[in-house]
């Protein structure tokens, strides 16, 4: 007769992977969109931003679920806001950004 096995040395791989899963993944990610949507809500007019598609710009307008940025020179765009990806602090991140080699 084979003696019992703990049920809890049993599930006790399954435990300890699932920890290594959600502090190595899950945790970050979260950490990560929380950041994101943080900036979405400080930004404001006149803030320098660079867009998931790559094209950078200057917003001057905010409504609810939708910003509006000037690419150019009476050039306005409107984008969700899921689409900015950051906001640029100084004007040295732009030019040393859209160097083309």
């Amino acid at each position: 007769m084979q003696p019992q096995v703990n049920p809890l040395v049993q599930f006790f791989p399954w435990i300890l992977i699932f920890a290594i899963f959600y502090f190595l993944l899950i945790r970050p990610q979260q950490k990560k969109a929380k950041e994101h949507q943080e900036m979405l809500n400080n930004l404001k007019k006149g803030d320098k931003v660079l867009t998931s598609g790559g094209v950078y710009g200057v917003v001057v307008g905010i409504k609810p679920s939708v910003f509006e940025i000037e690419i150019a020179e009476e050039v306005r765009i409107k984008l969700a806001k899921s689409a900015v990806s950051q906001v640029l602090k100084t004007s040295s991140e732009i030019e040393t950004n859209c160097k083309v080699s």
